[in-house]
């Protein structure tokens, strides 16, 4: 039997380990499950006989050690900023290593090491990033297999509600990390090129300049930009393309209302608000809100939001309960947004019925054979219920399935790396249409953004 050793048996892991307990006696596998939870990873195991649960805490550096070396390979569902230890472990006991996260600094400075001992450290192998990736350049490669050169690159994802769970004004739910929504855009610029320029949206800005989308049977959604969209310029081989944006989807309408907790400064992270835990959602919302010794808390709210009382945007912020003056938010020394994220998670928790819903949109233009053209792919995946969610389907499975490519020797270039070469894009994207994952490219006009060609 060979030993994976998963480390972390959170929402994400569902569908890995549902997957690799399924190829356990086909492959001959035995799953060590170790989370801080025994009891999490009890449950994850659901008594299979080739899964062993553990109590694992990383930071005994003991029980860390001693798992890993017992492993043949090592798959870290932890939060980003602790794979690092459990990285230099397997490089000290020559283990691969497979992660959904994005490549630190300090994951890369593992590379020589890896290349080394022949060992592969795949990264990014989640959904974004992970699927993204692998669907962007499966296309890219085909367009330059055919003689073409890349004009255009944009890619957009969401975590959605799906549609038969989509009953609040807002039309979203939490499916994920609710901090990582709270905090989005936030750090900087959102950095992007359009036409050969170069674009930049200020946080306060980011959440009124979107793109529109149309997905068959889906509707119409929008995405907002994402913070930096030239991070994979180089990595995609794409440093001449004239146009490179990645945004985050939602739909329509969301935005625009989220843009009402940026302007009055509830998404801030940066400071403490005083005598947060015995303060009411009332006095959260009117600590934003200019002092009057005669008008509402409700009227305040309107007149510096510039909404009616019949605006739909007013609606969106009653439907949140924001004004109940009996609610505490309960938080000791808590920030702006950690307080606004507790709030949101009254209305925006996922129900026992509900299920969610992944999009992913890219647009690829291009010249050939000197005419311009365009092919838009979409995926849309609907989660199974609260334990198999779509979320936790398109992070897990692509992270099961390059393991055992890994174990089986399928894919062998060794390195820190993301799933960028054919040997590990193709075999997954083909698996994952099993299991619904599915692109449907199309062949578009290319329109681009600029014509003309003169104003930029």
């Amino acid at each position: 039997m060979r030993t994976i050793l998963i480390i972390g048996a959170g929402r994400s892991a569902s569908s890995l380990i549902q997957y690799l307990l399924n190829k356990s006696v086909s492959e001959g596998l035995h799953l060590i499950i170790g989370d801080l939870s025994l009891a999490l990873a009890e449950k994850k195991t659901n008594n299979h006989p080739n899964a062993t649960p553990i109590a694992l805490d990383i930071f005994d550096e003991n029980q860390r050690k001693n798992a890993i070396e017992k492993a043949d390979i090592v798959i870290s569902m932890l939060p980003a900023h602790l794979h690092i230890e459990v990285a230099r472990d397997c490089v000290v006991y020559k283990k691969h290593l497979v992660t959904a996260s994005y490549i630190s600094d300090a994951m890369q400075e593992l590379d020589e090491a890896c290349k080394e001992n022949n060992l592969i450290f795949m990264n990014e192998i989640g959904l974004d990033p992970g699927i993204d990736h692998m669907s962007a350049m499966k296309v890219i490669d085909e367009i330059r297999e055919k003689g073409g050169k890349m004009l255009l690159f944009e890619s957009f994802c969401g975590g959605l509600v799906a549609p038969e769970s989509d009953n609040n004004l807002w039309n979203y739910k939490f499916t994920w990390a609710p901090r990582n929504v709270v905090l989005a855009g936030q750090g900087g610029a959102a950095k992007f090129i359009q036409e050969g320029a170069y674009k930049y949206i200020p946080y306060v800005n980011l959440f009124r300049r979107t793109e529109f989308l149309e997905v068959e049977d889906y509707g119409k959604f929008e995405a907002y930009s994402n913070r930096d969209s030239l991070k994979y310029r180089s990595v995609y081989g794409l440093d001449d393309v004239l146009t490179l944006y990645r945004g985050t989807i939602r739909r329509v309408g969301f935005s625009k209302a989220w843009n009402m907790f940026v302007q009055l400064g509830m998404t801030d992270d940066s400071y403490v608000m005083e005598n947060s835990e015995n303060m009411s959602y009332r006095q959260f919302v009117n600590s934003f809100l200019p002092y009057h010794p005669t008008d509402s808390v409700e009227i305040k709210m309107r007149l510096i939001l510039k909404i009616d009382q019949d605006d739909i945007m007013w609606d969106k912020l009653l439907e949140l309960d924001l004004f109940n003056r009996n609610k505490k938010v309960g938080l000791k020394d808590a920030t702006p947004a950690q307080i606004l994220e507790k709030i949101l998670g009254e209305s925006w928790a996922l129900q026992p019925d509900d299920k969610d819903m992944i999009v992913m949109y890219h647009k690829f233009g291009y010249k050939l054979n000197n005419e311009e053209r365009q092919i838009d792919s979409k995926m849309v995946c609907i989660g199974d219920d609260q334990t198999y969610t779509a979320m936790a389907k398109t992070v897990g499975l692509p992270v099961a399935m390059a393991t055992l490519l890994i174990l089986n020797g399928k894919i062998t270039t060794p390195g820190v790396q993301l799933p960028i070469r054919k040997e590990v894009y193709l075999p997954i994207l083909k698996e994952l249409e099993e299991y619904g994952v599915v692109f449907n490219e199309q062949a578009m006009p290319y329109i681009g953004y600029n014509p003309d060609k003169v104003f930029r």
